[in-house]
């Protein structure tokens, strides 16, 4: 695996965010501008989780960008009760600081998005996402309650609603890590999961965490501004990661939308979840998906029967 390099860059509000960049130096042998991906982790995910991926990409010609969120990994800050950061921050504050910091580091390349989770949620937040020319979301969703798979709701409940805000009430943060459940999480995110809602603006009208209701509209409206056509991926194991999860986020988004839905044994597979896409276990049989799609702008061929919906229009130039 190529040894990535380390980077930083400020969000608009002068907060430091750290990730790390696979860069190629020569030019394609085609001339072509070699895209440059930027992954978007799930809630309380380390960047680090995903660089055999980002290694993969890399390998297969892409530039990659992989970073933290504040309050997270490389981003923590030294106190991490003294972060209220929220989803909206991850989203027009940090993945729109990533998405300028592509723009900057790699001019005239074409920027995509591979987003798990909430990384699909909060590229829509972002205000430059009109920058990306193709979006790969996996199990992208915003955790809304009622969506969760029902042989799970009541642990999930259980663990999310209920020990999640209680201990975060305590220690101003949630100490998942210790708990092995994640990685530790700031409290604006914990109540942006916990009080998450039907439409996600609604999320914020009580404080701390209350937005005006002008804000509410324009985060939602923001969405539309995203017009790179989208690949959802979701697999019929994944407890948060539902159908109505994922058609719940994705009618947010107005452009080119495909949602392509997997059961675990159609790669050969026992179980995939919610996590174990990004494992290299699956290299040969899932990641392909995104490679392809990021590439063409098309499902590859043999998953096409498995697509659940498609709206909107593809590319200019594009064939039926």
């Amino acid at each position: 695996m190529t040894d990535p390099q380390p980077i930083e860059f400020a969000a608009a509000d002068g907060y430091l965010l750290r990730g790390f960049v696979w860069r190629r130096r020569a030019p394609r042998e085609d001339g072509a501008a070699r895209p440059v991906v930027i992954v978007n982790a799930a809630t309380s995910v380390r960047c680090r989780y995903y660089f055999r991926f980002a290694d993969y990409l890399h390998r297969h010609g892409c530039d990659v960008v992989v970073y933290d969120y504040r309050g997270i990994g490389e981003s923590r800050p030294a106190r991490l009760s003294s972060l209220a950061a929220t989803w909206v921050d991850w989203g027009e504050l940090d993945c729109e600081a990533a998405l300028r910091y592509a723009a900057g580091v790699f001019p005239g390349q074409p920027i995509d998005v591979v987003a798990h989770s909430i990384g699909g949620f909060v590229l829509g937040l972002a205000p430059s996402n009109h920058l990306v020319r193709r979006v790969f979301t996996m199990g992208a969703q915003y955790a809304y309650w009622r969506d969760y798979a029902p042989r799970s709701r009541l642990a999930m409940l259980w663990r999310w609603h209920v020990v999640m805000p209680a201990v975060t009430a305590l220690l101003g943060y949630f100490p998942a890590k210790r708990l092995g459940w994640m990685e530790d999480t700031p409290r604006g995110v914990v109540l942006s999961w916990v009080r998450s809602r039907r439409n996600f603006e609604d999320t914020y009208r009580r404080a701390p965490i209350a937005l005006t209701e002008s804000r509410r509209r324009a985060l939602a409206q923001r969405f539309a501004a995203l017009r790179a056509p989208l690949l959802a991926v979701s697999v019929t194991d994944d407890p948060f990661g539902t159908m109505p999860a994922i058609e719940r986020l994705l009618r947010y988004f107005s452009g080119r939308v495909l949602h392509l839905r997997l059961p675990p044994q159609a790669v050969g597979a026992d179980a995939i979840g919610h996590f174990a896409f990004f494992h290299s276990r699956f290299e040969a049989s899932l990641w392909p998906i995104p490679l392809h799609w990021l590439a063409t702008g098309e499902v590859p061929p043999q998953f096409v029967s498995r697509l659940v919906s498609e709206r909107g229009a593809r590319e200019p130039g594009q064939a039926d």
